[in-house]
């Protein structure tokens, strides 16, 4: 049988624990409704420019702007975004698990493949697999900030541009719910051409050009769609890091009822086994 005063020690262990849990989640709520608001604000002019995109380049020819025009995948770039930390429940690891497969898939098709990497933990997991990795963005998942985003855009269209791959792909967890996230593949150049419906039904006129107005849009849908995408991986990664301390402070709790509980009965068998002593050394001396 345990000791009990080393039963009280894991008692006081555990509740320090539990405490840290409590103060994470509390800190990750608040870091959620700030996330969460900038990534909802944000929403709709994404989906906006992507419309207004849509129905200019139907106008345009696709063969003058090297952004829309489609290219057989035999080199193909991957962005993987992860968060910076860890105590966040499996959110890491089914997004690494999601693109890991997507790799593979690629690659098992005889596609030349490399990662660029946003976020510490996606570092760390690929450094240790065979697969090429090109440039990795630390602490830039935990701070999504619009200007950054673009040197991470204007890095890739560089890229593209010059001919070091003819895909490009960016994999994130999309936010759903509170405790709800969606692992999302969404291609950014080419730029996919969306089904939204809106079309131009008047002529305008475009200053200077039809294409040089395109061309600007789609570079900036390019920087928005990674902007969002880190908007909607940080605001999952606080939702998964609060439910995550949520579980974890009731286990706490759970524990230290059980060891309440254990320490309880420890000290019960240990006053019951004196009395029994001082009863029998009472009839011996009788």
């Amino acid at each position: 049988m345990a000791n009990l005063r080393d039963i009280r020690r894991r008692i006081k262990s555990v509740k320090s624990t539990e405490q840290i849990t409590k103060a994470m989640k509390m800190v990750s709520a608040a870091k959620l409704r700030r996330a969460e608001e900038s990534m909802l604000k944000s929403r709709p002019y994404s989906s906006k420019l992507e419309s207004v995109v849509t129905s200019l380049y139907k106008r345009c020819n696709p063969e003058v702007h090297p952004l829309i025009k489609e290219r057989d995948e035999k080199k193909i770039r991957v962005i993987v975004v992860t968060a910076d930390r860890g105590l966040c429940g499996a959110f890491n690891t089914n997004l690494l698990r999601s693109a890991l497969n997507f790799i593979r898939e690629k690659k098992s098709k005889g596609i030349e493949l490399t990662v660029d990497l946003i976020g510490k933990k996606g570092r760390d997991f690929y450094k240790r697999r065979e697969i090429a990795i090109g440039k990795v963005w630390a602490g830039l998942s935990s701070k999504p900030d619009y200007k950054e985003s673009k040197e991470v855009a204007d890095y890739e269209r560089k890229g593209f541009l010059e001919n070091e791959f003819d895909c490009l792909y960016i994999v994130y967890n999309e936010f759903k719910t509170l405790v709800s996230q969606k692992i999302t593949f969404k291609r950014l150049m080419p730029v996919m051409r969306e089904k939204t419906g809106v079309e131009f039904e008047q002529k305008f006129i475009f200053e200077p050009s039809e294409d040089e107005v395109l061309d600007l849009l789609l570079e900036k849908q390019v920087t928005f769609s990674i902007y969002q995408a880190l908007l909607e991986s940080y605001a999952s990664e606080q939702g998964a890091r609060m439910a995550a301390m949520e579980n974890a402070t009731k286990s706490a709790g759970e524990m230290i009822d059980n060891l309440t509980l254990y320490a309880n009965r420890v000290r019960q068998a240990s006053i019951t086994k004196e009395l029994i002593e001082i009863v029998s050394g009472a009839e011996a001396l009788s």
